[in-house]
């Protein structure tokens, strides 16, 4: 079988609202009036210190602070992201066989590719919505790498959205029953998409997909981000009452001693199996695009993995200037390289994911040629 080339002829980034400080969080978010004491003594506590670990100026949320209303959701973000991909590749829509879809999680139906693939005008194609927290762009990335080189199809719309402020602003929750993993990714997350369009080429110059690359690790692991959902549709109000809609993340000593492991932390031990597998060389790393949700994580990592050649000055992260946006940031990274970096032949972009609901990774390399 012949094996195309997959060039990345299109990107784009849609970041919803006004930037937003730290400070203007709860206001968009709506203050937890209603929440325990102790709760909202320890988020006052908290706030301060989430400036200094995050080095997050701004933030995206898709709410009218006044109304209250949502101002996007998952597909309008998705086709703002995406209709931006479209013209940047000089295409149409209608030239689009493939859609990949990613994002944390998802209760719709129909699914997520589909309501883009109308919302596009796209009458067929082939499509898939995956669901994966933080791996799920990048598992979109590698199915249609894998897609558009087999021959399957020719052009392919990679495209993740996140919608956290709807899981995190104050009408939300069953305030009473809140607990402190609940409520601290407020200041984490943020609201945005980003979209690639991959086409399959014979073309020799630009920004090529070289290889993807996922595992999971999480078989004998305790889930670290989480709802109590179970696997079947519970009756709403009591699955309010019991307050099991609620995203809770683990961290301190519950998260560090399962992602921190005796030679080393499940990130660095990941990307070295994934260079293992598919080896590249480690000078030619002109960016490395660490995926997480804090700087100072990112930073520990990198470190780390100074021990696979790759040096501490390669780290690329835009997160301070939107937030962290989680699934699509690695798409939008992509896109603001494009858009802000000049490539020399033969630059690589490195990038890597440890999702913590139940330790999925990912990870991928471009290649400029």
């Amino acid at each position: 079988m012949v094996e195309h080339k997959v060039k990345i002829t299109g990107t784009g980034t849609y970041l919803p609202g006004d930037k937003r400080s730290l400070d203007e969080v709860d206001f968009i978010l709506g203050e937890l009036t209603e929440a325990p004491s102790k709760i909202r003594k320890w988020l006052k506590m908290t706030k301060g210190l989430m400036g200094q670990m995050l080095d997050i100026e701004y933030y995206h949320f898709a709410i009218d602070p006044i109304t209250r209303e949502f101002t996007d959701d998952n597909i309008s973000m998705s086709v703002k992201a995406a209709k931006k991909a479209i013209e940047a590749a000089g295409i149409t829509a209608r030239e689009i066989d493939f859609i990949a879809y990613g994002s944390p999680h998802q209760d719709q139906m129909p699914t997520a590719s589909v309501r883009i693939q109308e919302q596009l005008g796209v009458e067929q194609c082939g499509e898939i919505s995956i669901h994966a927290n933080c791996t799920s762009a990048y598992k979109a990335l590698l199915i249609a790498h894998d897609m558009l080189r087999s021959g399957r199809y020719k052009t392919a719309l990679v495209v993740s959205s996140n919608m956290s402020s709807s899981e995190l602003r104050a009408e939300y929750y069953n305030q009473a029953l809140i607990k402190k993993e609940e409520v601290l990714l407020r200041y984490f997350l943020s609201d945005g998409a980003g979209a690639l369009i991959l086409q399959s080429t014979q073309d020799d110059h630009g920004l090529f997909v070289e290889n993807t690359y996922m595992e999971s690790i999480g078989g004998k692991k305790p889930a670290a981000m989480f709802n109590k959902r179970p696997a079947y549709w519970m009756n709403p109000k009591e699955e309010y009452e019991k307050a099991y809609h609620h995203l809770a993340q683990l961290f301190n000593d519950q998260l560090r001693v399962h992602f921190n492991e005796a030679d080393g932390s499940v990130f660095f031990k990941g990307l070295q199996r994934m260079m293992e597998k598919y080896p590249f060389n480690t000078k030619a790393v002109r960016f490395f695009q660490v995926n997480f949700p804090s700087k100072h994580i990112a930073e520990l990592v990198i470190e780390e993995c100074e021990a696979l050649g790759i040096s501490k000055d390669k780290l690329y992260t835009k997160m301070n200037s939107m937030g962290y946006i989680g699934p699509p940031m690695a798409l939008v990274s992509i896109d603001r390289m494009i858009q802000e970096e000049q490539f020399k032949k033969g630059d690589l972009v490195l990038s890597f994911v440890t999702e913590v609901s139940k330790f999925m990774q990912a990870g991928f390399v471009l290649k400029y040629e």
